[in-house]
């Protein structure tokens, strides 16, 4: 991950502080994040949430809006409208110099922004709110106290997250001439709502307002308990985690790969570009990433191809366990399966019929909870191995390949 400090200018001139992280290899799409208001590009959330679009290969300008961290002009100068200004100022700089955004992202009222300014950047598939109000105005709530005097002498100084700020009567003229759900049902691109449950900044009741209003395709996830600043790095790291596996069904090499399903949706469809070990792959409708670890010259944007069979003889013993527990009635509330492969030499291996060179080994673990008893569990064990993907790996295996025209 490389990170390129940079400032463009605004429409009105001022220089804004942006920084631009990149992912080790060749970038596959930019994404743009508009931060929290009165916020920074700095925010310990925002550079997990980078960290984790690099890793699925996405670049993410982030940038402080006009007058807020290191970018120039004045806080009192600025409104909803100057911020949408901004989002559109970044996406000509990426364009002009890098590549045009094809991601949005919005953290509270950031993603307010990124939804007006979707309007005005035609190169963006992909627009996705964090913890946003569906209505700009609501965060005149965190200056109620302070309305009438702003109303009356023009301007105050209110404290907004614990720092002072001078609030203009223009601001709050200008959030309530935006009349944004209306406008929503217009956007024509995917849209993901991500919202906390239990944020008492942002009621979630404003994310049931923006999907409803919003045309398919659209997704809400759940941060469950997680804070409005998604303060915790486990709440942060899953947010950017769920939303590079969401906006990679929106780039062109998901795309390519969903071209291939559709001329043969019986089929696994993986594609390697050039420029490394990172391939796509599309299995029954779904987008996977495959790569090789950074030690053998990959960049782990995904599982190797060996974790990913790992993955399939265990996500098959699971579902073979469940089966078996819904046939027999038994209590079996969870089950987990570890598996790891290693290549051990044949001569240390009693069991194995070959008798030089490697053999492939896959060490399986089970884990049963529920109310089981010794023969139950032992039972188990022994179902284990009659999981379809464990026969297979047991079975006489034939790989037919052929060149396609």
């Amino acid at each position: 991950m490389a990170r390129k400090n940079l400032s463009f200018p605004s429409s009105d001139g001022h220089q804004l502080s942006a920084i631009l992280d990149l992912p080790d290899a060749p970038a596959r799409a930019y994404a743009l994040f508009a931060h929290c208001f009165t916020c920074s590009k700095n925010l310990k959330a925002v550079t997990n949430i980078a960290k984790s679009l690099n890793d699925a290969g996405i670049a993410v300008l982030r940038f402080d809006f006009t007058g807020l961290g290191q970018s120039e002009g004045e806080f009192a100068d600025t409104n909803f409208s100057s911020n949408v200004a901004d989002l559109v100022a970044a996406a000509s700089y990426l364009e002009e110099h890098y590549q045009a955004p094809s991601i949005l992202i919005g953290h509270s009222l950031g993603g307010t922004a990124v939804l007006q300014a979707a309007f005005d950047i035609a190169s963006a598939v992909a627009v996705a709110t964090i913890g946003s109000p569906s209505h700009p105005a609501h965060v005149a709530a965190m200056f109620e106290g302070d309305r009438a005097e702003i109303e009356s002498c023009g301007q105050a100084t209110v404290q907004l997250g614990g720092r002072p700020f001078v609030v203009k009567r223009q601001f709050l003229e200008d959030i309530e001439r935006h009349a944004l759900p209306e406008s929503i049902a217009r956007l024509r691109k995917a849209l993901l709502v991500m919202h906390a449950p239990l944020d008492d900044i942002v009621e979630v009741d404003n994310a049931s307002e923006l999907f409803v209003h919003a045309k398919h395709p659209k997704s809400f996830v759940s941060l469950d308990n997680a804070d409005h600043l998604l303060s915790r790095e486990a709440d942060s790291r899953y947010a950017g985690h769920v939303l590079a596996a969401w906006a990679s069904r929106y780039l062109p090499a998901a795309d390519a790969a969903m071209d291939a399903i559709a001329a043969d949706d019986d089929a696994t469809i993986a594609r390697t570009a050039a420029d490394g070990f990172r391939t796509d792959i599309v299995a029954a409708g779904h987008a996977l990433v495959a790569d090789e670890p950074a030690r053998v010259g990959g960049t782990g944007l995904g599982p190797s191809p060996y974790d990913l069979l790992g993955a399939a003889l265990a996500s098959c013993t699971t579902m073979t366990l469940r089966m078996y527990a819904i046939r027999k009635g038994l209590d079996l509330r969870a089950a987990t399966v570890s598996v790891r492969h290693s290549k051990v030499h044949a001569e240390d291996c009693a069991d194995c019929e070959t008798a030089s060179g490697k053999v492939d080994e896959f060490q399986r673990e089970l884990t049963v909870e529920g109310d089981l008893s010794r023969e139950q569990r032992q039972r188990l064990l022994e179902i284990a191995d009659m999981c379809p993907v464990h026969r297979t790996l047991h079975g006489e295996v034939q790989v037919r390949t052929k060149l396609k025209d």
